[in-house]
């Protein structure tokens, strides 16, 4: 009868084994990366075959369902993103190569496929209206709106991986986890609800062609700020919860199956608005520090 190998401790293992070791990749984490590239880059390719027409019995059609798998896709990529890390988590996976893979899928799937999706939705297809030149400015807007949309993402990524223990500036309840800035596949949710929830359906009238633009603008600004988000991180499936737990997320499911449209955008604006009502509430609790007195010196 063999004996068992005993396991050896990290610090046993010899230098030349463990550079060999660390050249690997845990795949049960990097899979679902994988997915969320995967998603990226199919929301990416019918982002622009919804911009691209079509020939029907003569005449140019657009299939604007293109958009709204678009966003579909994004929306699966964001939980495939949250699971990577939670699986990471859970099976003690962490890795600094699974943290770069996971950032530069995130440039992909949530930088710039929304980029893009928000331009062909939002920019492109809207009409002419008999004004050129008032149609051709409004594009040149929507592509920097755009740019600016994946360079702040970027920022956001890269800001994030460099600091080690992220703190905002005003820290909020003790035991809880925020984000510091909103993170990226939240901004990359507004744009893929909002295109869900008009079905795909491009905007048609000129003057909500700026509003789309300032929302893009603002979700840009929001991801390099330094305003607390609410994160999930902290949430410990290994621990024991009331049983009512399952019943609520069961419920939450059938309405996203059954009022995706509208529950997936009203998710997003609540995520949106929490950031910015914690920050309105920490600046009206800040209290301006007591002004200090000294004394006037004697004169003789």
């Amino acid at each position: 009868m063999k004996m068992p190998v005993p396991l050896r401790r990290w610090e046993d293992i010899p230098p030349a084994q463990k550079r060999r070791m660390r050249k690997g990749m845990y795949i049960l984490p990097s899979i679902f990366t994988a997915a969320n590239i995967g998603a990226g880059y199919f929301a990416i390719a019918h982002a622009v075959q919804g911009a691209i027409p079509r020939v029907v019995q003569g005449s140019l059609e657009y299939d604007y369902s293109h958009f709204d798998i678009a966003a579909k896709a994004i929306g699966f990529a964001i939980l495939a993103d949250g699971l990577d890390g939670f699986v990471a988590r859970m099976t003690n996976t962490t890795s600094d190569f699974g943290r770069e893979f996971d950032s530069l899928a995130d440039v992909i799937t949530f930088g710039l496929a929304p980029a893009l999706l928000a331009w062909t939705w939002g920019v492109h297809m809207l009409p002419d209206f008999g004004h050129s030149e008032i149609h051709a400015r409004i594009a040149q807007l929507g592509v920097i709106a755009t740019f600016i949309f994946l360079v702040a993402g970027a920022s956001r990524l890269a800001r994030f991986n460099i600091q080690v223990n992220p703190q905002p500036t005003n820290p909020g309840r003790p035991g809880r986890k925020y984000f510091v800035g909103m993170p990226i596949p939240a901004a990359a949710g507004v744009v893929a609800a909002t295109v869900h929830f008009f079905a795909g359906q491009p905007i048609s009238t000129w003057w909500i062609a700026p509003m789309w633009l300032g929302l893009l603008i603002f979700t840009a600004m929001l991801m390099v700020s330094k305003w607390r988000f609410y994160s999930i991180k902290g949430l410990n499936l290994r621990n024991r919860h009331p049983f009512q737990i399952i019943v609520l997320l069961c419920g939450c499911i059938a309405l996203v199956y059954f009022f995706s449209r509208y529950l997936l955008l009203a998710l997003a604006i609540f995520y949106v608005l929490s950031g910015i009502c914690m920050r309105l509430s920490w600046m009206f609790r800040r209290r301006p520090p007591a002004p200090t007195y000294q004394e006037a010196p004697e004169t003789r």
